[in-house]
């Protein structure tokens, strides 16, 4: 008697997620970019423009007109926040621009060496929700500043995995799996989330071919090979070392059966009027029973049938 556990494996991908276009609205020509890797984080410049640096900053509004004294708002707060984070004090954090606000951003402009007016350049302040990793470059030193200047990640390592639509179900978030490493290593993750939207390989062709066609079949057969993006987060970050990007397997349970009767898959015999059974050792004495079966794992196989019981010999052919 045991609990018989099914795993399925799943091809997955590790990186840092999709990145994301980080834009410039700074005016003049790009004097400096970061390199692909550099973790950028609150306060750093994200580009210098006319060796002017672009800041980065947190939170979710973006940075949309100048802030100046008596200007109020959300974005008075948000940015007033990032400049208490950064050290500067004597302000209160709220939706106004106060001349104690004024006060402190002059102090700050000084720090990063910039004319300190007091007034906070709405091309030189550019907001993400954390700290910025770079993903890719967009823009060349001496090209225009304004626009898509890299792609980022943020620098939490995930996991993702393409899931058939038709096994989705066991995908739900918080659903814990196994996460093959390299090296015969594994670490426990947990789905994060899960696409909404499906698609197949070669699906642009298999569209055009069904455009094309009134049987519908290509349609059918891209439909029957659709899959999902299924998010996979690890909480030991640490356990993924230097890990970059890598291929990896994705371990979930499928099935599981508790407390049922299993015999090893051996044992079951094929019997002349249909069905299975198992050759019960009673002593010198052997008998056969039909046995019901249900789910397999691990080369044993779930039986039910009238008269069976923990702990029974079972003979297995030689």
């Amino acid at each position: 008697r045991q609990t018989l556990v099914q795993t399925t494996v799943l091809a997955g991908r590790l990186d840092h997620g999709e990145p994301v276009g980080l834009d410039s609205a700074a005016a003049g020509t790009v004097t400096w970019l970061p390199a692909v890797g550099a973790v950028i984080r609150r306060g750093q410049a994200l580009l210098r423009a006319d060796e002017q640096p672009v800041l980065l900053l947190y939170g979710p509004l973006p940075m949309y007109r100048p802030l100046a004294e008596g200007v109020r708002g959300a974005d008075v707060a948000q940015f007033e926040q990032n400049l208490r984070e950064l050290g500067y004090a004597g302000f209160t954090v709220d939706d106004q621009f106060s001349a104690a606000t004024t006060a402190a951003v002059k102090r700050w402009q000084r720090h990063l060496a910039v004319e300190p007016t007091g007034v906070v350049d709405a091309t030189r302040v550019v907001y993400c929700p954390d700290v910025v990793r770079v993903a890719a470059l967009s823009l060349r030193v001496g090209a225009p500043a304004t626009g898509t200047v890299l792609r980022y990640t943020g620098l939490v390592k995930q996991v993702t995995v393409a899931v058939p639509v038709a096994d989705l179900a066991w995908a739900v978030p918080g659903t814990a799996v196994t996460v093959g490493l390299p090296g015969d290593r594994t670490v426990a993750g947990s789905v994060a989330a899960v696409g909404v939207e499906a698609s197949s390989a070669g699906s642009d062709s298999a569209a055009g071919s069904a455009a094309g066609s009134s049987a519908g079949g290509s349609s059918a057969g891209a439909a029957a090979e659709a899959t999902v993006p299924v998010t996979v987060s690890v909480a030991d970050q640490q356990a993924l070392s230097n890990l970059e990007r890598s291929p990896v397997d994705v371990r979930y349970t499928a099935q599981r059966r508790e407390n049922v009767l299993t015999v090893p898959v051996a044992a079951l015999l094929a019997l002349a009027e249909g069905g299975y059974g198992l050759e019960l050792v009673e002593g010198a004495a052997r008998r056969i029973v039909a046995v019901e079966t249900g789910m397999v794992a691990d080369g044993r196989i779930e039986v039910r049938g009238a008269g069976l019981a923990e702990g029974q010999l079972v003979g297995i052919a030689a």
